[in-house]
């Protein structure tokens, strides 16, 4: 009986705090401002899958050979500037000193170890002077430049502090699919 009482309690004071809780919800907002805000939350959450930070976490345990700091390293398939990874960062990130451009094309690349293709990410880093080291113009699969996105000869550094090319990375989104 007693347990009975305390859940009986328990919900009784959750009802009248659920009542209170919509009695100023509807004091301080109109339908259509709630039905309003309420579409806005839902369509938001809707974009939540297309945000890039959540495919490139499918590539945290990939395994991979060969040598970053060569043109024949398997991400590097569709590079067009000088690898980072000569130029004190490395294959996914740039050195310090350089920002990454928010701006960047995209490569469909196979990873011998695997075998399946994976999108990387191409950015320039931006902000310092050109690193003169392991240029590379990896062409695999690439378009003319009337398809721009497609097209590693084009300066990237655009939305960056500094339109100063200093080399570019390659990072991986995640695996490719197949789109037949």
């Amino acid at each position: 009986m007693k347990r009975n009482s305390l859940i009986d309690n328990a919900w009784q004071w959750l009802d009248r705090k659920t009542d209170r809780s919509s009695r100023q919800l509807a004091r301080r907002t109109s339908r259509r401002s709630f039905i309003a805000r309420l579409g806005m939350a839902v369509a938001g959450m809707s974009v939540l899958p297309l945000l890039p930070v959540m495919r490139a976490f499918a590539a945290e345990n990939l395994k991979e050979t060969g040598d970053p700091r060569s043109c024949d390293y398997w991400r590097y398939c569709a590079l067009d500037g000088t690898l980072c990874s000569c130029c004190g960062g490395t294959q996914s990130s740039c050195p310090p000193g350089a920002e990454p451009s928010p701006i960047s094309w995209i490569g469909t690349c196979r990873n011998p170890v695997d075998d399946k293709d994976y999108l990387i990410s191409y950015n320039d880093c931006c902000g310092q002077d050109t690193c003169g080291r392991c240029g590379c113009h990896n062409t695999e699969r690439e378009r003319p430049v009337y398809y721009p996105s497609k097209a590693g000869a084009v300066l990237w550094c655009f939305g960056t502090e500094s339109r100063t090319y200093h080399c570019t990375v390659g990072v991986v989104l995640g695996e490719a699919s197949d789109a037949s």
